[in-house]
């Protein structure tokens, strides 16, 4: 959450950082800011120049005269948490002389004592940020150089943080600093850059560097240098991103998630690659660093995410115990750590993300790191945090996802929870047949997901049916239930249509009593040994005049409207009966209108807890 990037080089900066932004605005949208040395001779040269604006980047860039020259600089856009969504707000936060700019990801939690402290001695606040503490403190430290000013300044300071520095008294540098928050330098031809994310980056250099926590760099046009925040000299090589800045575009689509809805019969087919072992039936999985002996000592898995992640965790879990007959189950990362568990040192800990670098699934990473426990990490992005910090693991290689709302990143999730699940069975008691059978359905997938995709027209007219509803209901059992909960949050994030999952045997239990005509509800009915207790839900239903919308491999008579989708294994099916609800919520909200790639109070990325 919240995006921020510098350059510092011989070119024009603020149309670099504007486009950066555009290339971040997916991670925070409710603000935007820039700061440059300003150019120029005699009185003009020197001091720092900002432009700050509520809402878009592109209200920011109306804003920009266009006499803002210079050839350093850094901006900001933000997804609010301290102070509402204004002018004021906007990073960059400046000191109270003007010559500190500084642009924050993350939250310092001891801002209200500093700030208590900052007003007692005479400072005066220009906005409601935690941020602009941190601006004040290194305006006041005496210190020789910036570093040493910033890194005095984080000594006050305890929370997380990603942050960028400007000093006008040192023109030649941006100092920059991690702690929770991601960092990424961009190592150009006599430039550098900085940002939140590589995504703002791959148009100009494919050369990164990741700071650790507790790493800190100076930035200059033809050199950068990394240390701690303890001023230890470190050795940062660059490394080279996987993808080039096409994969970041809208590739002729209208929205970033219906681009990334139809790619996931390739990112599927990327996931599969070179992983499969016909030989013994089973998948390498060369990352897992498990060898066969661990992993038959591995007594039980439990698999921790947030979100979307946490849906595709509780897919994971069923599969690992259907083929590997390990307990299994998945918890939100975020309330794990607060509820001091106990830690099984016979447990496998799998922590599931996009990005990698999810605050909560992180923090509970590095409890159980703490306690001993030997931690998996399944993540989209290649060398972020979790990915560093657990004992190793799997890359779901979606590629890019941009679009807020996750959808070939969680399909691609769940994909890799089978591979997982198949190494594991067949280390253990999964015979050589069932085996051929999974590896069998893995590789039709990619095809049956494209033969999915090619029922959106029939989708969308049904999305039309379904859009004047107040709320929906979403229902499934075992496999089909993780189904419905993450469907249901996919159209509540995209369409703002509230909506609620439970399992179809919890109905009569309560829910039972919102059906009405005005209430629909969508029923996932596979066909497995469960067909004919979904059919009995599927005719309570009805018995109210409660509409059906019903996802199965067959026509449901009780239904109204039934999406057919491709049989598969039954324990891979719900990698695809997922896929045409994605459709379904991004039809829905394209019909009612909404900002489909940039849901209201939402932001990608979510570095803070």
């Amino acid at each position: 959450m919240c995006g921020i990037v510098g350059y510092i080089g011989k070119r024009d900066v603020a149309p670099l950082l504007l486009e950066g932004l555009q290339r971040l605005e997916y991670r925070g949208y409710d603000s935007a800011g820039i700061a440059i040395h300003a150019k120029g001779t005699g009185k003009a040269a020197g001091g720092l120049k900002t432009v700050k604006a509520k809402g878009r980047v592109r209200e920011l860039e109306s804003r920009v005269p266009k006499r803002f020259a210079g050839t350093t600089g850094i901006a900001h856009t933000r997804w609010a948490t301290h102070g509402a969504p204004t002018d004021d707000n906007a990073h960059p936060h400046l000191d109270t002389e003007g010559k500190v700019a500084v642009v924050h990801n993350g939250i310092i939690d001891n801002a209200a004592d500093l700030r208590a402290r900052l007003t007692a001695e005479g400072v005066e606040f220009a906005s409601e940020t935690d941020t602009e503490v941190l601006a004040h403190l290194i305006g006041r430290s005496t210190a020789e150089k910036l570093e040493e000013r910033v890194r005095e300044a984080l000594r006050h300071i305890e929370g997380t943080y990603g942050i960028a520095v400007l000093h006008a008294d040192f023109p030649d540098r941006i100092v920059v600093a991690r702690n929770g928050s991601p960092v990424v330098l961009g190592i150009g031809e006599r430039e550098m850059f900085v940002s939140s994310d590589v995504a703002a980056l791959v148009s100009h250099t494919r050369q990164v560097v990741t700071l650790d926590d507790g790493e800190m760099a100076t930035l200059k046009a033809d050199d950068y240098r990394t240390y701690t925040t303890e001023g230890s000299r470190t050795t940062s090589a660059p490394e080279t991103v996987e993808y080039a800045a096409e994969s970041y575009d809208l590739g002729g689509h209208d929205t970033y998630m219906h681009k990334e809805i139809s790619e996931q019969a390739d990112a599927v087919d990327r996931a599969l690659r070179g992983r499969i072992d016909d030989r013994f039936s089973t998948v390498h999985l060369g990352g897992l660093n498990l060898d066969p002996r661990e992993a038959r000592g591995v007594r039980r898995v439990k698999i921790l995410g947030c979100g979307t992640s946490y849906h595709a965790g509780q897919i994971g879990a069923q599969m690992i115990e259907e083929l590997a007959r390990i307990p299994s189950d998945a918890e939100p990362a975020s309330e794990f750590r607060y509820r001091d568990p106990v830690v099984d040192p016979d447990t496998l800990y799998v922590a599931v993300s996009q990005s990698g670098e999810t605050y909560d699934v992180l923090a509970a990473v590095q409890e159980l790191k703490r306690k001993g426990a030997r931690v998996l990490g399944l993540v989209n992005v290649v060398g972020s945090a979790i990915a560093r910090e657990t004992d190793g693991g799997i890359y779901v290689h979606a590629g890019p996802e941009v679009c807020v709302v996750s959808t070939k990143c969680f399909t691609n999730m769940v994909v890799s929870f089978a591979l997982l699940a198949l190494h594991l069975g067949r280390i253990r008691d999964l015979s050589v047949a069932d085996g051929k059978r999974i590896i069998e359905g893995l590789r039709k997938l990619p095809a049956q997901i494209d033969e999915i995709l090619k029922s959106e027209e029939d989708i969308k007219q049904l999305s039309a049916t379904y859009a004047d509803a107040k709320s929906m209901m979403f229902i499934g059992r075992v496999r089909g239930y993780p189904v419905a909960r993450e469907a249901s949050l996919k159209l509540k994030e995209v369409s703002y249509i509230h909506a609620e999952a439970y399992p179809a045997s919890e109905l009569k239990h309560g829910p039972l009593a919102l059906i009405e005509p005005a209430m629909p509800t969508v029923a996932i009915v596979p066909d497995d040994d469960l067909l004919e207790k979904n059919r009995a839900a599927l005719e309570e239903i009805k018995a109210r005049s409660g509409r059906i919308l019903a996802v199965a491999h067959q026509e449901q008579e009780k239904a109204d409207h039934t999406i057919i989708v491709p049989k598969n294994e039954p324990e891979l099916d719900p990698i695809l009966m997922g896929i045409p609800l994605q459709l379904l919520a991004y039809h829905t909200a394209l019909a009612l209108g909404r900002d489909i790639d940039k849901p209201r109070n939402l932001a990608k990325s979510v570095t803070v807890e």
